[in-house]
């Protein structure tokens, strides 16, 4: 992994541990800032490397280029720890949703992928056919609402100094920005959760706990039946029915209680990364009945 402004690779921090002295240095260090709230200068300043995606049409606007976040590496063995402990924590508390499977120790894509073929066979068996809806939530990780976030921690049940800590770890961040040979001066980048960290994935799963929840019991509340799938900004809506027309009708009504919940969360859809896919176990050729999200951009799908 490339090393941050610190220019420290991980083989010289691991020769640097393995002396019990520097190793209870940098453990106190990482308890102190916990027990303190607060997140040393030092550890805010980041290096954004600006790499263009490849085979794009044009690279006249921002999402056509993938920023790489490095931090210090000492920073990020701390981070390290305090993701771990915060898994620990969530994992006994049972507070992260079950329909999240990202973002998380013991979970991956494999999870997810396991968990859908599950509920499209379970359905084939009850002679229904399943339909997703498949949604990305635009700018995720810049998007979070740190009074929000910070707020969702103590709603978790971490001891208060995790809070307090968050609440200066989340500002005050400065980074250069690297494209080729060019090399920015700092600038300041207050804003969301930066993707670079270890911190940022459960920090997400947390985010999202609380929307899970209220989404399902809007949904339950209103009587649509559908199950949903998470795996960090991604999400899936599933319906199953023996009418492909009565799971289109049930995944519009989901789609539109989804988008206005997730502006009360300062979140949007990139609707056009939207799209669906009909699981059926019918032999031969037939006619899908198309889903009209027009309301949400045109989108006909």
């Amino acid at each position: 992994m490339a090393p941050g402004p610190d220019k420290l690779t991980w083989c010289y921090l691991k020769f640097i541990i393995k002396h019990d002295s520097c190793l209870t240095n940098i453990v106190n260090i990482a308890v102190s800032c916990i027990n303190l709230g607060y997140w040393p200068e030092y550890f805010k300043t980041l290096s954004t490397i600006i790499i263009p995606k490849p085979n794009k049409p044009s690279y006249n606007k921002p999402n056509a280029f993938h920023p790489i976040v490095l931090l210090n590496t000492l920073c990020k063995l701390i981070e390290k720890v305090v993701a771990n402990r915060l898994q620990f924590t969530v994992a006994s508390n049972n507070f992260i949703h079950l329909s999240q499977l990202g973002g998380l120790k013991f979970k991956s894509t494999l999870d997810a992928g396991i968990t859908l073929t599950h509920i499209v066979q379970s359905g084939w068996a009850k002679g229904k056919s399943t339909s997703s809806l498949v949604f990305d939530i635009s700018q995720f990780f810049p998007s979070l609402n740190h009074k929000l976030l910070v707020l969702i921690l103590e709603k978790a049940g971490f001891d208060p100094r995790v809070s307090t800590f968050f609440v200066d770890y989340l500002v005050k961040r400065r980074t250069s920005y690297t494209w080729n040979t060019f090399s920015s001066p700092m600038f300041d980048v207050n804003i969301g959760v930066g993707q670079g960290s270890a911190l940022f994935p459960i920090l997400s799963s947390l985010y999202l706990s609380p929307f899970l929840y209220i989404l399902e019991k809007h949904l339950t509340n209103l009587k649509i039946p559908v199950s949903i799938l998470s795996f960090v900004d991604n999400g899936l809506i599933i319906a199953q029915n023996k009418s492909f027309d009565v799971s289109n009708s049930q995944l519009f009504c989901s789609y539109n209680v989804l988008s206005k919940l997730l502006d009360s969360f300062d979140l949007i859809i990139e609707h056009s990364k939207t799209e669906i896919f009909h699981f059926s176990r019918s032999q031969g050729l037939f006619n899908l009945p198309l889903l009209d999200l027009s309301p949400f951009r045109g989108l006909i799908l």
